[in-house]
């Protein structure tokens, strides 16, 4: 079984919302046995930043659906959707 490479898009709730914080608690919630690679912002528009979450998972089908599930139950998170995945060699 291969790895893939996966940036999951995190959309917080609002301008206001700390992104320190978010980031360590998107951190504290990853499931054991993913790895974590680094959080990277992207601004959006009108102050709004997405958070850009890189990790790696084993190729299998439903991979992510454990890191996406748990994103989501994270306070001041507002989406999560799978930006780019990519198999690594």
């Amino acid at each position: 079984m291969g790895e893939v490479a996966v940036v999951i898009k995190v959309m917080p709730t609002g301008v206001d919302v700390d992104l320190e914080t978010l980031k360590n608690n998107l951190k504290s919630v990853v499931p054991k046995g993913i790895e974590l690679q680094g959080i990277n912002e992207e601004p959006v528009a009108f102050g709004l930043v997405a958070l850009m979450v890189t990790i790696v998972v084993g190729d299998v089908e439903g991979g992510t659906d454990s890191v996406e599930e748990a994103f989501s139950q994270v306070a001041d998170v507002e989406s999560v959707q799978v930006a780019e995945i990519g198999r690594l060699l």
